[in-house]
């Protein structure tokens, strides 16, 4: 246990990270009162998927974890990004 590195982020990085997605958030809430037609759910994800990315770096910490754990979350993320594509195909090709 003696091996592990401690990392220390600041505050201010924090707040940053804070402010960022309280920013994210209400302009997921504004998107959809604009009238994109299809592309509003697509506008909600990419948000919600920033935001995501956010929390994952900055917040559970794994900007500082090792890299194998980084791969896993990476390809869990992928499988993600294939899900909410074939959903899209899904909804702009229905009859």
């Amino acid at each position: 246990m003696s091996e592990e590195k401690n990392h220390i982020v600041p505050y201010r990085v924090y707040i940053l990270v804070l402010l960022a997605l309280i920013a994210l958030t209400f302009s997921s809430i504004g998107i959809t009162s604009i009238e994109l037609r299809e592309y509003t759910v697509a506008a909600a994800l990419i948000f919600a998927s920033i935001k995501s990315f956010l929390v994952l770096t900055y917040f559970m910490h794994l900007k500082y974890d090792k890299p194998y754990i980084r791969a896993m979350v990476g390809f869990v993320f992928a499988i993600f990004v294939v899900v909410i594509i074939i959903t899209f195909l899904d909804y702009l090709y229905r009859t």
